[in-house]
C-alpha cells in the first residue's frame, strides 16, 4: 500500500486565521487538485488529515465540514484524482485527545485503515505539529512552503523531524513523487 497523508488548510486548500468556515471560504491552492490527481495516476492511496478545531469551539458545524469535503472531493475528482479518506479532530489543544495532531492517534487510525507500512507512509504538511505527527508514527514528514510552511521553516527549523523533506508546494512534492514512482520502473 503506497499512502500519502495530506493536512489540509495550507496545503490543499488557503488557510485562514480566522478558520475556513464553509464552503464559500474553502478555496484550493493553485495546482493542489493536480497534485492529487497525479498522485492517484502514480498509484497512491491519498487520505486527509486535519485539526478542526473550529468545530469544538462553535465556529461551524460538523454538516459545514462535510459540504467542505464534499466540495474537495468533487474538484478532486474532477480533475482526474480521488481522496480514500478523510479524518478530522473536532477537539481543541485544551481537550488533550488523542487524534489532534500533533499526537499520532489520528495518523495511526489512517495506516492501520488502509493496512500500509508506517515507515513507507508520507504526510505533507505545513505546520511542526503535521510533521511531529508522522515522525512519531514512524512515517515520512514533508514540509510544503504553501499555507503556515514558511512560517514553520524560518520560525521553527531547528525543531523539523530529521528526514523532513522540504517541498515549495504540494504540486513539487507530487512531481517528485512520480519521478520517483518512474526510476522504480526504469
Amino acid at each position: 500500500m503506497k499512502l500519502i497523508i495530506l493536512d489540509r488548510d495550507g496545503v490543499i486548500n488557503h488557510d485562514r486565521d480566522d478558520f475556513v468556515k464553509s464552503v464559500d471560504e474553502w478555496v484550493p491552492l493553485e495546482g493542489s487538485m493536480d497534485a492529487i490527481a497525479f498522485l492517484t495516476e502514480a498509484g497512491y492511496t491519498i487520505a486527509v488529515a486535519t485539526n478542526q478545531s473550529g468545530i469544538g469551539r462553535k465556529y461551524f458545524t460538523v454538516q459545514e465540514l462535510t459540504e467542505m469535503h464534499n466540495k474537495m472531493h468533487k474538484l478532486a475528482q474532477q480533475a482526474g484524482g480521488q481522496i480514500d479518506g478523510i479524518w478530522f479532530c473536532p477537539h481543541t489543544a485544551e481537550d488533550n485527545c488523542a487524534c489532534r495532531k500533533p499526537q499520532p492517534g489520528m495518523i495511526n487510525d489512517i495506516i492501520d485503515r488502509f493496512d500500509a507500512k508506517p515507515e513507507e507512509t508520507y504526510m505533507v504538511g505545513d505546520s511542526l505539529r503535521d510533521l511531529q505527527a508522522i515522525e512519531r508514527a514512524g512515517g515520512k514528514p514533508i514540509l510544503v512552503l504553501t499555507g503556515k510552511g514558511k512560517k514553520t521553516l524560518s520560525e521553527q527549523g531547528d525543531q523539523l523531524p530529521e528526514q523532513t523533506q522540504i517541498f515549495d508546494d504540494l504540486m513539487a512534492f507530487s512531481q517528485y513523487m512520480m519521478q520517483l514512482e518512474s526510476e522504480k520502473s526504469a
